[in-house]
């Protein structure tokens, strides 16, 4: 049984979030406290919202289909198909309905529910159509402190009490990791959607982020093994001088937690890391690629018909 871990950082970059959470006049990033410091993150909903609308726009079949023009999305089956759509197979699904009234399933032994205007009856049990998905996708984490740094606009037009606005802003990378279960697959196939969604990933905001915010990764580290825990998640570190290392991932080799050839590391921080016995790539792409071929091997993949 195999496992794909990952953990990506993306580029460097100004996040704001105008229009989005509010405190009065002010637009703000989301944060939490990390490391005992204050960092902005970026949710993981956002991320799955935006990989699901990153296989719409390549023209793979999605169950859930956002029209930007309206702003809306819209489900092709409300049911739910694992083996149609590749969202309902790998980020799942649930939809629930409330308890019903039924005055065919009465139960004399049970008291009928006292309410005017209502017919009287047994409460049907809730119901909830369901499936597990088999991607995990944590939230992403800023590399660098928020210092709360602001800028401040005024709204065009006829100004009133509520025409100046701030909006809080922040420079830096975000990493964020992702654990994928093919086993869970009923496409197994969809495995390579995922790392071709990844490295593509569009428009990672939320609803309401207007700020262009590239979150392809600029440097990935993946582990394809049949251990049932990354231990690689969140291994990106900045410095107070800005420097990027992997302390904490070069740690895990060399102490015997993680077998070097289980890593595919791509980007500029895979340079001077040839001591580890690691899969080392000069981009992300290059890495994702060479990883594509070593699942189809493993997994039996057939080659996907046009």
């Amino acid at each position: 049984m195999f496992n794909l871990f990952g953990n990506i950082l993306t580029a460097y970059g100004v996040a704001a979030n105008n229009l989005g959470e509010n405190d009065r006049n002010v637009s703000k990033l989301q944060k939490l406290l990390w490391h005992g410091e204050t960092h902005t993150t970026v949710s993981a909903e956002a991320i799955r919202w935006s990989l699901r609308y990153t296989w719409q726009r390549q023209g793979l079949p999605v169950n859930r289909v956002w029209n930007p023009l309206i702003l809306e999305s819209k489900w092709q089956d409300p049911n739910f198909d694992p083996d149609k759509y590749l969202d309902d197979d790998i980020l799942g699904f649930m939809h629930a309905e409330a308890a019903k009234i039924d005055d065919a399933e009465e139960d004399p032994k049970v008291p009928p529910i006292p309410a005017k205007g209502r017919a009287k009856g047994k409460p049907k049990p809730g119901t909830a159509v369901k499936r597990r998905g088999a991607l995990d996708v944590t939230p992403a984490v800023s590399t660098r402190p928020f210092h709360g740094d602001v800028t401040f606009n005024a709204r065009s037009g006829v100004k009133d009490r509520n025409s100046l606005y701030a909006v809080e802003r922040h420079a830096t990378y975000y990493q964020y990791g992702f654990c994928l279960s093919p086993e869970y697959l009923r496409d197994k196939f969809r495995t390579l959607d995922v790392l071709d969604g990844l490295v593509g990933i569009d428009k990672v905001a939320g609803n309401h982020g207007r700020f262009l915010f590239d979150f392809a990764p600029t440097n990935i580290v993946l582990r394809w093994t049949q251990d049932l825990n990354p231990r690689l998640l969140y291994c990106f570190e900045q410095d107070e001088q800005e420097q990027l290392s992997l302390p904490d991932l070069i740690y895990r080799v060399e102490s015997g937690d993680i077998n070097p050839k289980e890593l595919w590391i791509g980007g500029q921080l895979s340079q001077g890391l040839e001591r580890l016995g690691a899969h080392l790539f000069p981009g992300s792409l290059s890495a994702i690629n060479a990883l594509k071929e070593v699942i189809k091997r493993d997994l039996e993949l057939e080659a996907k018909p046009k």
